[in-house]
């Protein structure tokens, strides 16, 4: 996902993952600006970040909803409703929000998540004010007309065919999922099941948006040439004025899983596969429900095994054993209930996947049995703590951090605090969650090959 900003309904599944090894945690400061962050009296939660190095902000409102939050059923609601807020306001009918951030050469755009869905802004910091106005009043003023919600749908599709039905890897990525999660529904995805999408309605999307829409269920922040002084009375002018939809929004009380005891293992065969690949995914917690350290220590293992081509599992089953065209690893953190951590690789000629797998394996029994050293510790968190301040050049990631932080069971603090916590890692903390959560019973292991049998199916 990016990386730094995603297209509208984009997914950072674990396929996507895979190119985001080293941030993939979640926030990651490693200085500490002077962040403003205060709530309104609708119980609107607010941050400000400043940067001064250019007269432009970042506009951003996340809503504390995403797909792991939908009815049984509905999946790919919350992506559709994010489709359909484009759709026009009582107040600014449809088009009209998007052609005032073209006509002053701004950007816009959104993403949905299982944890959280968003809507984003880059202006001149002249526009600020008017880009609050138009997003305070979609956050209640929505109206769906049938009109503009059937084809809307169909679009949805399209892009289901795009990125998930005509795409062998995404629908690898689908099926672990879906085999990783028996019980909590990280297991469906962001965009839906294909016959559930199309059974949507508008009827769904009105009580969706009337149930999780609301001030005191979303975070704004804006970064950028602005103060928090400059900007809070602009928020309360505009923000400030939205009424609560719902006074209280129950806790995200979600089904959890139960203690994983089988390993699994699928193959997804499709004729245009060009390229086999194996991708294995542990059942890990995020760093919203990790003990003290874990997730920290996880994104160090993730560093040393799986990231770039000094990690072990690049330099033994690329350049060592050459059985790989290459390899790599990733853990997720950023999310509100336990995520993933996963291996990857796809086999060079002559090289079957199970021979591939038995390599993969062969690197993480060593590393369970022998630990890692502390040159490697001490490398992994300097060049994570690096990449994060280098990171901090793009003042829509510093958004991004923040908000998918408040918006998935973290803090500002927590958010600024990232960098120490790296630091504090240790090669016995990374040893104990290697051993803790690289357990094959813990995962799904998927071969994607080639049909040699079946015709191409479009999905379509």
């Amino acid at each position: 996902m990016p990386k730094n900003i995603k297209p509208r309904g984009f997914r950072l599944t674990a396929a996507g993952l895979l190119i985001a090894a080293c941030l993939s945690a979640g926030p990651a400061l490693a200085e500490k600006p002077v962040v403003g962050h205060f709530t309104l009296n609708n119980g609107l939660e607010v941050v400000v970040i400043p940067d001064h190095r250019a007269p432009v902000v970042t506009h951003m409102v996340w809503y504390k909803v995403g797909a792991a939050d939908e009815t049984p059923g509905k999946s790919g609601l919350a992506h559709f409703l994010e489709h359909l807020m484009f759709k026009g306001t009582a107040k600014n009918p449809m088009g009209k929000f998007s052609q005032a951030v073209a006509a002053v050469g701004g950007q816009e755009n959104a993403f949905t998540s299982q944890d959280y869905t968003g809507y984003f802004q880059r202006v001149a910091r002249e526009n600020l004010k008017e880009m609050m106005e138009f997003e305070s009043d979609r956050m209640t003023g929505l109206v769906l007309s049938p009109e503009a919600v059937v084809p809307e749908l169909k679009v949805v599709l399209e892009e289901y065919n795009m990125r998930v039905g005509n795409n062998p890897r995404a629908r690898l990525s689908e099926q672990i999922d879906a085999a990783l999660y028996l019980n909590h529904p990280y297991g469906r995805p962001i965009i839906g099941w294909r016959h559930e999408i199309e059974a949507l309605t508008r009827d769904d999307a009105i009580a969706f948006y009337k149930r999780f829409y609301t001030p005191n269920n979303a975070v704004l922040v804006i970064a950028g040439d602005v103060t928090t002084d400059e900007v809070r009375p602009m928020i309360e002018a505009t923000y400030g004025k939205v009424p609560k939809v719902i006074a209280d929004i129950a806790p995200r009380a979600r089904p959890q899983e139960p203690p994983p005891v089988a390993e699994r293992h699928l193959t997804l065969a499709d004729p245009r596969v060009a390229q086999p690949a194996l991708h294995r995914a542990y059942l890990a917690p995020s760093s919203t429900s990790a003990k003290p350290g874990e997730s920290e220590a996880l994104e160090v293992l993730a560093f040393i095994l799986g990231h770039g081509n000094t990690s072990r599992l690049y330099r033994a089953l690329v350049e060592e054993k050459g059985v790989s065209v290459g390899a790599g690893g990733f853990y997720s953190g950023s999310a509100l209930d336990p995520s993933q951590f996963g291996v990857y690789g796809s086999p060079k000629p002559g090289t079957t996947l199970p021979q591939l797998e038995e390599a993969i394996d062969g690197v993480i029994d060593e590393l369970l049995a022998k630990g890692v050293t502390a040159d490697e510790v001490e490398r992994a968190t300097s060049r994570l703590v690096a990449e994060a301040i280098y990171a901090q050049d793009n003042q829509a990631t510093m958004a991004r951090w923040y908000g998918a932080a408040l918006t998935s069971g973290g803090s500002v603090e927590r958010v600024q605090s990232w960098a120490d916590r790296i630091r504090a890692v240790t090669p016995d903390g990374v040893l104990a969650v290697a051993k803790t959560y690289l357990d094959k019973r813990r995962s799904v292991t998927g071969y994607l090959v080639k049909d040699t049998a079946a015709k191409e199916d479009k999905r379509s």
